[in-house]
């Protein structure tokens, strides 16, 4: 690939990017108004036009009020609060749709005009086959909370939200690696270091994003609304309280949260001790010093959010501004891992 399409197909990938990172905003917002069980059909082509009159919404309403949400919670709702919830929802849809359009037309446009290298195709192919999968399991996700139990699984949703995140890195560093080549060797025992470290930072905040998930399908930020401890304790001691023992991890409010919350604590004390040992590394480029920089500014803000968004018991601004920021993280995360592999000019000892 010339210089030229690399920079057209980095374009495109980031603004990809930044497309899912919406769709992760407005699902967050879908998910703390409780949109997401408004709509009760998948329909991926004719599903893009919404009820135009006042007849198609009574017929929209009257599908929504056979689901138990309808039954269960909502029995009292009006026609414009349903379409206040089914709005959400549909928009949330309306993104996913628009992601699939603008990765795949620029993607066949490339292709065919033979501007993408032939190892970057299967690439990019994966990603494509992980976003029809993520459609598929967002609809999984909404069957869960249309049977008896108006709430969805709260695997299914983490599901859902890992697949969303995986798609994202996945654009995301491979817009990265066509902006400047990476994957250097080195000599420099303590830029490996800094470099292994950055790849596990990576995998926490993964771990952070699937906590996230089960925190958020259980409602487990309604509970435990104190910080720093949990009403009282350092480990609560409801902990262990479900059996068998390994269900606590995906059921349980104090376990879930209390594993996020041990996430966030790692990613307090760790990103700061990486930012100070980044200062004093001669083979670390000043762009890698200036992303560790703005890595621990969002990690401060996302922490902040973190603990305003459960002592307010998770306000809908403010759960939503907290999701879309572990996005913001894990991406400055991916630049400064893919900067720590970029070799500054002139060094010596990297190939």
């Amino acid at each position: 690939m010339d210089s030229s399409a690399r920079r057209q197909v980095a374009a495109w990938l980031f603004a990809c990017s930044a497309i899912v990172f919406c769709i992760l905003v407005v699902g967050g917002v879908t998910r703390l108004t409780h949109s997401g069980l408004s709509i009760v059909e998948w329909q991926p082509i004719v599903g893009v036009i919404p009820p135009l009159n006042e007849q198609e919404w009574a017929e929209t309403f009257e599908k929504y009020k056979k689901t138990p949400e309808y039954q269960q919670v909502n029995h009292q709702m009006s026609v414009s609060e349903f379409k206040y919830i089914f709005f959400w929802e549909y928009f949330h849809r309306v993104l996913g749709r628009l992601v699939g359009v603008a990765f795949f037309v620029p993607f066949a446009y490339f292709w065919l005009r033979k501007k993408l290298s032939s190892e970057l195709v299967p690439k990019l192919l994966g990603i494509f086959m992980l976003g029809g999968l993520q459609g598929a399991m967002g609809w999984y996700m909404v069957k869960s909370g249309l049977v008896d139990d108006p709430r969805v699984s709260q695997y299914r949703l983490t599901a859902h939200l890992s697949i969303a995140f995986l798609i994202f890195i996945s654009m995301f560093w491979v817009g990265l690696g066509l902006v400047a080549e990476r994957a250097r060797e080195t000599a420099d025992a303590a830029l490996r270091k800094v470099q292994r470290i950055g790849f596990w930072l990576c995998i926490l905040v993964g771990y952070m994003v699937v906590t996230g998930g089960f925190v958020a399908g259980i409602r487990a930020g309604k509970a435990y609304n104190t910080f720093p401890l949990m009403n009282g304790h350092v480990v609560p001691p409801e902990i262990f309280m479900i059996d068998p023992w390994y269900l606590n991890f995906f059921n349980n409010m104090a376990t879930t949260q209390f594993n996020h919350r041990l996430g966030a604590w790692l990613l307090a004390f760790i990103v700061p001790w990486l930012w100070f040992r980044l200062r004093s590394l001669p083979a670390v480029t000043m762009r890698a010093r200036n992303v560790a920089t703005l890595l621990l500014v969002a990690l401060a803000c996302q922490i902040s959010l973190g603990i305003a968004t459960l002592l307010l018991a998770v306000p809908v601004a403010l759960g939503a501004a907290h999701q879309g920021g572990a996005m913001l993280v894990f991406g400055i995360l991916l630049w400064l891992n893919h900067e720590l592999r970029v070799a500054p000019a002139g060094s010596a000892g990297t190939r």
